[in-house]
């Protein structure tokens, strides 16, 4: 067996690999291919519409929010955020609390004055950060992909709280309703990449900075019921099945257990060595990126190249980082997990020591 430990795109489960295998050659009988399925069909918005459905069921949804299904990655919405967020008050709160956050910090940066209230480590543990009030809105990236990171408490805000949910969102349940939007990558725990999805409080969506450009304005998206321009049709046919299958699996709470308990074995092993090492504080410990590392980099270089060899994939860092990381989203069985621990316990065996 194969696992695919990669922080994006992720391994997605056969039953919907094999659907969607199905679907390239002949989808629902139609004698056509999913991949030539015209957007401005009954056809796709009967996908889109059964999307939405799903999403309203599994998120609870509040009527007073708006979905959209966009394009560029959550990259592009560094910028979008500010230049349609930020049209009367051009100043904007920012938590920093590792690489993505930092990104994100950056390109706002080229659009409104933003004020770094909290960050590092310290702003992941303690989320009870002095808002100001005086901001367009308050951005923060609840987990960090490449420092393992994760927060899941949202304060109260006096200001709209925009999250970046790209690793985190469908792993656990959230309540829509503490944030003014919320964005995510498909690429991790619902999908592949090319679709992001953006669920926004509706009297967020304004009249955007002069020079936006029209595809990235969400007033005009809403209004295109994000048909705009030709979406990646065959990304969000992917995050339909994947939408289906979570609910299959008994929906978020059910997919929070299992997260909680692989993440929970993973770092179990690891602070259970003399091998291996995980240095980020466990009151904020990722549940979705397990970063470690072993007593010599040159070990790590081996480590990843040995996993690789059995079946353990994209196991290695960040490239600034180093060491090896292990991203256990949505479709990553507890299977995934236990064979990884088998592994690195042979490794140690080879090539440390243990606890006696």
């Amino acid at each position: 067996m194969i696992y695919n430990f990669c922080a994006g795109p992720s391994m997605l489960p056969m039953s919907v690999l094999q659907e969607a295998q199905q679907a390239l050659v002949n989808w629902q009988g139609t004698g056509t291919s999913i991949l030539s399925i015209s957007h401005r069909s009954e056809d796709f918005l009967s996908i889109q519409n059964a999307m939405i459905a799903d999403l309203q069921e599994l998120l609870n949804i509040p009527d007073n929010y708006q979905v959209l299904f966009l394009q560029g990655g959550a990259n592009l919405q560094f910028s979008a955020i500010p230049m349609n967020l930020s049209a009367n008050i051009k100043k904007a709160a920012y938590v920093n609390t590792g690489f993505w956050s930092q990104r994100a910090v950056n390109e706002a940066k080229r659009y409104v004055d933003v004020q770094v209230i909290a960050s590092g480590v310290d702003a992941a543990i303690n989320t009870n950060w002095d808002i100001p009030d005086d901001v367009a809105y308050l951005h923060c990236t609840p987990n960090e992909t490449i420092d393992g990171i994760e927060f899941t408490k949202i304060p109260k805000s006096p200001v709209p709280v925009v999250a970046d949910l790209s690793s985190t969102i469908f792993s656990r349940p959230i309540n829509v309703s503490d944030y003014g939007m919320i964005y995510a990558g498909a690429q991790k725990n619902f999908g592949i990449s090319g679709l992001v999805l953006v669920i926004i409080r509706k009297d967020l969506i304004k009249e955007a900075l002069p020079g936006t450009p029209t595809v990235m304005q969400y007033a005009y998206q809403a209004k295109e019921n994000s048909l705009f321009s030709t979406p990646p049709t065959f990304s969000w046919y992917i995050s339909s099945l994947m939408l289906k299958w979570l609910k299959q699996q008994g929906g978020l709470q059910v997919m929070e257990k299992l997260n909680f308990a692989k993440a929970q074995t993973l770092y179990q092993a690891i602070d259970n060595s003399n091998f291996y090492m995980n240095k980020v504080p466990v009151a904020c410990r990722s549940r979705m990126n397990v970063i470690f590392n072993s007593q010599d980099s040159k070990l790590d270089t081996m480590f990843v190249a040995e996993s690789k060899k059995a079946g353990l994939l994209y196991l290695q860092g960040y490239r600034a980082v180093g060491g090896m990381r292990a991203s256990i989203y949505n479709a990553m069985p507890l299977a995934g997990v236990q064979t990884l621990i088998d592994f690195m316990q042979d490794f140690e065996r080879r090539h440390g020591t243990t606890k006696s």
